[in-house]
């Protein structure tokens, strides 16, 4: 029996502890975020549709500094580019602080971008870090395990947000936020951003803190995964990637996985609200559900993962996540809380799977294949534009087709591998019988 190849060695485990907080750390970030819709949607009275520019300046950061961080990646190390994007979501998040003290959504959304952006660097570089802090054959386990823990992250976020956000805000509708007078308004909204400011101003000091211990510490790779930048050619790479329908097709459905992904969290508190005729504190309750739903179901996966083949269970859990949706669309109430919550634990294998399958094999050209993959981040930031303008018009209820939609888009993408798979192994086959078959048989 083969000896199976060690996930991390002696003398990468310490900054391989210190990887894996930085999964958590954007976990924390985008669970933290999603809520803020509702939020920002109160504080401010808006539609639906202009509040969840905070996913759209959240996410879109992650499509515009993607290729950067490639570039950082490649012209200089992983590390660097861990570095670069610790320091620029700690910059970020920061930015809470004057953006409190201004009272403006604009400057919120900048703080976001700059956040993200950060984050965006750190999981382009952070991803294939981690795959190359030791040998080949484990890289897979190696990140799965890394990525297990972004969940708990998640967690920290929605927890952070239920008890440090929510509960501050006042309950006065928008009528009677209307009638105040101009001091009782500015003093109510200030009090509410305040609160959004203190868990984001916190982060940033613990990613400082990762920063620092991350710059002073020595990490060792696998040589043969961090190549230099001059053996590796932009241009060639772009071509070889576009002309890969794999890799494109991963691309594609990651997008629509990211995008599933937050229409789902992001309008969590709004869907229970209308079921549960609750408020936003029973509401994010249930996203505190979902996630821990969605924690403990990224290691069950993972240990399904040992007797059934990555991709059937993608196929699988992504077809049960869009019947889940339709689901929620018919039967508002407990049931479709129950639905809401279930989706979790499908979407906890998906981002790694896809990240996992698309990158499978590409060799030279894994470095600038992260960076499309992080790219299809944008998903995040577009999908719920369309949801939100569906809730403006027809309610939060009806507004669960748009994820149903993108869940059949990653499950046709599990089918496909699967099918490119079995048709190599039956041309493989084939050409070895060829080579095995005598000439004289002719």
């Amino acid at each position: 029996m083969q000896k199976r190849a060690p996930l991390v060695s002696k003398d990468t485990l310490l900054p391989f502890i210190l990887l894996t907080i930085c999964f958590a750390a954007w976990g924390v970030a985008a669970n933290m975020t999603d809520p803020l819709v509702k939020v920002f949607s109160k504080i401010f009275t808006m539609s639906s549709l202009q509040s969840a520019l905070v996913q759209f300046a959240y996410y879109g950061a992650y499509f515009c500094l993607a290729i950067p961080a490639a570039f950082i990646n490649k012209r200089f190390s992983y590390k660097t580019g861990v570095l670069t994007g610790l320091g620029c979501a700690a910059a970020g998040a920061f930015l809470f602080y004057p953006a409190s003290q201004t009272m403006t959504y604009g400057f919120f959304l900048l703080a976001l971008f700059v956040l993200a952006g950060g984050l965006s660097i750190l999981e382009t570089s952070a991803n294939p870090y981690v795959m190359a802090m030791g040998c080949e054959r484990s890289a897979t386990r190696r990140l799965n395990l890394a990525q297990a823990f972004n969940p708990v992250g998640t967690n920290l976020g929605v927890f952070l947000a239920a008890t440090l956000i929510l509960p501050n805000l006042n309950q006065a509708s928008a009528e009677e936020r209307a009638a105040m007078s101009a001091a009782e308004l500015k003093s109510v909204i200030g009090a509410e951003l305040d609160a959004v400011m203190l868990p984001y101003v916190g982060m940033a000091c613990v990613l400082v803190i990762v920063w620092i211990a991350i710059a002073y510490i020595k990490t060792p790779v696998n040589e043969s995964t961090e190549q230099k930048s001059e053996n590796i050619h932009l241009g060639a790479s772009f071509k070889r990637l576009l002309a890969n329908r794999h890799y494109r097709f991963g691309v594609l459905a990651q997008f629509f996985n990211v995008g599933a992904q937050t229409c789902v969290w992001t309008f969590t508190i709004q869907y229970a609200m209308a079921a549960t005729g609750g408020n936003e504190v029973d509401g994010g309750q249930i996203l505190q559900y979902s996630m821990i739903v969605f924690l403990i179901s990224r290691f069950v996966m993972t240990w399904v993962m040992q007797y059934l083949y990555p991709a059937r269970l993608l196929m699988i859990m992504s077809l049960v996540a869009a019947a889940l949706c339709i689901v929620m669309t018919q039967t508002p109430g407990f049931v479709g809380i129950l639905a809401l919550v279930s989706i979790s634990a499908c979407l906890s294998l998906m981002f790694p799977t896809i990240y996992g399958i698309a990158l499978d094999g590409l060799g030279d050209d894994t470095k600038l294949g992260a960076a499309g993959l992080v790219m299809a981040i944008l998903g995040g930031a577009i999908l719920p534009l369309f949801q939100a303008a569906l809730i403006d018009a027809n309610g939060v209820v009806v507004s669960y087709i748009v994820p149903a939609l993108c869940f059949l888009v990653v499950g046709g993408y599990g089918l496909f591998d699967i099918k490119t798979r079995e048709y190599k192994h039956d041309q493989t086959a084939s050409a070895e019988e060829r080579t095995a078959t005598p000439l004289s048989s002719k």
